[in-house]
């Protein structure tokens, strides 16, 4: 998803597309994230991982070659949601593996390690991406993604084991696993927390090519590399998590992550409000947001995963469902409010901010009574 943010501005003139055309390739690149996974979750405990992974590898690298010949933004667009429901594979089954071979008291540790890592390649891939449409033009990422899809593909087919024990063991209905997920006040609170801490940050990936372009006059090559420094605030956040899981209480570290991100937020807000936009002023407390999302992210993810050792793939799914539609959501909001404006932006990072706090206090309050 990230690769081809540089691109967007550049695609848009190339296709004749609006700004707000253009962010749909971002927001409905998202609900095909967010609906994905509410398949793949539960299809994967039935049938085991490592196939249902191989298919949506498949899926992502064949719809990726599509996006990079498209003739127009209707053949890009739809393209773009298939190629986000193959590619939502990596994400529901990545963290259900991790899952699958670790104890709950070990987890979020790995699964921070596993953030971690699925932040470095984000963090890489725009500057990757500004570099490469300002040598090659707008369709070069497309054709990086098709590529690096076929390579992934390529070594889960060799290297990728089974994780699951035993699959098909889950023998619930999908409905009966969601409902009995969503009933838990643990999971609801771990996964509305996560996705208002995390997901929340699609509000500025949405929008900031055009902020970055169009306000402060920056080149696609250079847009990229001011990513490198925002994912790099995920990488940090991720890493943090990793060192203190089991040392710190999870409730100390939720309320470590959060303070973070509202700092930001507030800090991205008043340089709005006192007009004193630069690409310092916009990077820096938009990275310091995504300490605190990186993060929180590990810790909010095991609690809603570790509900129920028996549903974990519906859980990973359900989770990451929630993540993706809030942060369509927030896209929407920013591209319906004022398209490649700050102050909408900066609106909807401080009050996700705020609710994922409220949201994870009281998934900790819940897991406490849980454990009386």
């Amino acid at each position: 998803m990230h690769v081809i943010i540089p691109a967007l501005p550049d695609t848009a003139r190339a296709l004749g597309m609006s700004v707000g055309s253009a962010q749909l390739t971002i927001t409905l690149y998202l609900v095909g994230l967010a609906v994905g996974q509410l398949l793949y979750g539960p299809v994967s405990d039935r049938l085991g991982r490592r196939p249902v992974l191989l298919a949506g590898l498949g899926l992502f690298t064949a719809a990726s070659i599509v996006t990079a010949a498209a003739p127009g933004p209707s053949v890009l667009i739809a393209a773009r949601v298939v190629q986000s429901l193959g590619g939502c594979a990596g994400l529901v089954l990545g963290r259900a593996a991790v899952r699958d071979g670790a104890a709950a008291d070990k987890a979020a540790g790995q699964l921070a390690l596993l953030t971690l890592v699925m932040a470095m390649v984000p963090a890489i891939a725009p500057a990757i991406g500004g570099y490469v449409t300002a040598w090659f033009g707008w369709r070069a990422s497309f054709v990086l993604l098709a590529v690096f899809g076929g390579i992934v593909l390529l070594l889960c087919l060799l290297m990728m084991p089974e994780t699951l024990d035993r699959p098909g063991a889950a023998n619930r209905s999908l409905f009966t696993a969601y409902f009995r997920l969503l009933r838990s006040p643990r999971f609801r609170g771990y996964a509305i927390g996560g996705a208002c801490s995390t997901t929340s940050f699609y509000a500025f990936m949405s929008a900031s090519p055009f902020i970055f372009e169009r306000l402060l006059r920056q080149p696609p090559q250079r847009i990229g590399v001011y990513y490198l420094f925002l994912m790099l605030g995920v990488a940090l956040g991720s890493f943090t998590a990793n060192r203190v899981a089991g040392r710190v209480s999870v409730p100390n570290a939720l309320r470590i992550a959060n303070i973070l991100s509202i700092l930001g937020a507030a800090v991205f807000a008043l340089v709005d409000v006192l007009d004193i936009v630069t690409v310092a002023s916009v990077v820096a407390p938009v990275s310091l947001f995504m300490v605190g999302a990186g993060m929180a992210s590990p810790f909010a993810l095991t609690g809603s995963v570790s509900v129920n050792p028996q549903a974990i793939g519906a859980a990973s799914g359900l989770y990451g469902f929630i993540q993706m539609a809030y942060g369509m959501i927030c896209t929407i909001i920013v591209e319906i409010w004022h398209p490649g404006a700050i102050y909408p932006v900066a609106a909807v990072l401080l009050g996700s901010a705020l609710v994922g706090q409220g949201a994870l206090a009281r998934a900790i309050s819940a897991e406490r009574a849980h454990s009386r």
